[in-house]
């Protein structure tokens, strides 16, 4: 069986709390094992990539262009797409988990082709909250408050469904 992969999607104009998350998520999902699979470029996807590779870890990066400078530092291997903010539905069928840091739009188009997928865990840390036509707040992901417990949730929730406990 390949190793487990997980996306983690969030702004390329990020806040520092976002880029510490991330460095941080990169890092324990590096420690766990896990394949990171990000944009590659700036912002949430260059800090999990900083805090992935820095643990050893292997770091993909799927880019929405084919400019060879424009890639982060710490990627293992990258994608090069050409095929703008389409390439988020490629990051995300990739992914058998998606943890979202922050939100900007191209972060809510990944978080709701996740969704779409449905049987995709997802987790959120800092990021979007959707509500429906009567204002009433849609679970798209499960929420967490640190990124110990995101990487948690994504991880046990893959454990479960490959288990056959879900």
């Amino acid at each position: 069986m390949p190793p487990i992969q997980v996306a983690v999607c969030g702004p390329r104009n990020c806040t520092d709390t976002d880029t510490d998350v991330a460095r941080q998520i990169g890092q324990l999902l590096a420690e766990a094992g896990a394949t990171v699979l990000c944009g590659g470029g700036r912002g949430v996807m260059a800090a999990v990539a900083e805090g992935a590779s820095t643990a050893g870890g292997l770091v993909i990066g799927v880019r929405p262009d084919d400019d060879r400078t424009a890639t982060c530092a710490g990627l293992s291997a990258v994608l090069y797409t050409n095929m703008g903010e389409a390439r988020n539905a490629i990051l995300i069928w990739s992914a058998d988990a998606v943890i979202v840091v922050g939100g900007s739009w191209g972060t809510l188009s990944e978080l709701a082709l996740a969704n779409r997928r449905g049987e995709t865990p997802i987790v959120s840390i800092g990021g979007w909250t959707i509500h429906d036509a009567d204002g009433n707040p849609v679970s798209a992901a499960m929420s967490a408050a640190t990124p110990q417990e995101a990487v948690a949730l994504a991880l046990n929730s893959l454990t479960k469904s490959t288990s056959g406990t879900s």
